[in-house]
């Protein structure tokens, strides 16, 4: 296999952000396995790492893999006393992965390395980048990917969990300072967006604000609306967590009990307190045991309506059945309710029915799980991905 590779050395980090450390080792075994030399950045022993790294790269063959800008935002380790980066100054082609929506990015996307891929994990957030800006020229979608640590299963009757949530919970009004940062017109400005998701969550964040912003600015430039996305990230948040809240609340009012593994949770306001069980932050890897210990995995989308969430295919790959609201990506890939089930975010009084029938149909239930797992084996771990990597990088356009 390695004689069709032109590249043959990869790098990826870990030891900033443990979910991102952990995607980035799920890629390094999965290159390993396709024959890849593949060292990984620490940053805990950054030092010795960038000597290691050093001798580790070749100009002409060697890639770097990382997610959300990790090595690529400045870090001085990374930097020579003229500012030229290590990753200019080795000619390395740094493929770039971000998990969140593109506005988070803004002030990053503007000096991105030489070499430079980018992809994004929502369809909408590639159209967004050819929009905004073109000048980056290799852009495209690649959503996550899911982990499965093992091929034994607790039988699914048998599992200590009947719903789970992992994730982390801030409450929406933590982000208040920042809707009523400026002055009465704005705070009505920013609740009127706000209102306009929550009342009609199929839209997607660019399209309420850019509606709200065209009604509010007659002679709108397209660099004014982009510097309007970069100052709302607070809407994003705000949204993603209020339908958080809204979903394990509406369950655990309705009798389910959803064990819960992520901080925050203690600040959840609900009816029923005695439902919702808290086990306090949660490691990726502890996250994923416990989704193989349950029936149900409860998803609630980080508002991509055109990409996927890596607990979709964890939920998946642990034989739980994954309840979770759709996007467009999502819909074609599982477009019955043979491999998940869906709830929508427009009708959230139906959601403990669904759960309901879920847990009342046990045998269904259990093959839902293993169709779902059966297909996110096929096509959705990340060893999909990294084969999906490694056809790109390989791509004669990027090394002529």
């Amino acid at each position: 296999m390695t004689d069709i590779h032109k590249v043959k050395k990869i790098i990826l980090f870990k030891g900033q952000i443990e979910t991102l450390g952990y995607f980035s080792e799920e890629l390094a075994r999965a290159f390993v396995q396709m024959e890849y030399e593949v060292y990984m950045f620490d940053f805990n022993k950054e030092y010795q790492g960038i000597n290691d790294l050093i001798w580790f790269c070749e100009k002409e063959n060697t890639v770097m893999v990382t997610f959300n800008f990790i090595g690529i935002n400045g870090e001085k380790i990374f930097e020579a006393e003229n500012g030229e980066t290590f990753w200019d100054r080795r000619e390395i082609l740094c493929v770039n992965i971000i998990v969140d929506h593109p506005f988070y990015y803004h002030e990053l996307l503007k000096k991105p390395p030489r070499r430079h891929i980018l992809f994004c994990v929502d369809k909408n957030h590639v159209k967004y980048m050819e929009r905004f800006f073109p000048a980056i020229r290799y852009v495209s979608f690649l959503p996550l990917g899911g982990t499965s640590i093992s091929d034994i299963f607790i039988p699914y009757e048998e599992r200590e969990y009947n719903i789970v949530f992992t994730g982390n919970y801030t409450p929406p009004h933590t982000f208040d300072k920042y809707i009523n940062r400026i002055n009465e017109d704005y705070t009505r400005f920013y609740q009127n967006i706000i209102e306009d998701l929550i009342h009609t969550p199929d839209k997607t964040i660019e399209e309420a604000i850019e509606s709200q912003t065209r009604a509010e600015i007659e002679e709108l430039t397209e660099e004014d609306l982009k510097n309007a996305f970069a100052s709302m990230i607070f809407i994003d948040l705000y949204v993603r967590f209020y339908f958080r809240a809204l979903a394990v609340s509406t369950l655990v009012d309705n009798g389910f009990r959803v064990d819960v593994f992520g901080k925050g949770w203690d600040l959840l306001e609900c009816r029923n307190k005695k439902n919702l069980i808290e086990h306090g932050p949660t490691f990726s890897h502890e996250c994923i045991c416990n989704m193989r210990n349950s029936r149900v995995s409860l998803n609630v989308m980080p508002w991509f309506k055109a990409g996927a969430h890596d607990r979709i295919f964890n939920s998946m790959l642990s034989k739980s059945v994954c309840l979770s609201d759709g996007s467009t990506f999502i819909q074609t890939q599982f477009t019955d309710e043979k491999d998940m089930v869906f709830y929508s975010l427009a009708a959230m009084d139906k959601l403990p029915a669904i759960a309901d029938e879920i847990l009342s149909n046990p045998d269904k239930a259990a093959g839902i799980a293993e169709s779902g797992y059966q297909k996110a084996r096929a096509k959705h771990s990340w060893k999909s991905r990294a084969i999906t990597l490694s056809e790109y990088i390989n791509r004669e356009c990027f090394w002529k």
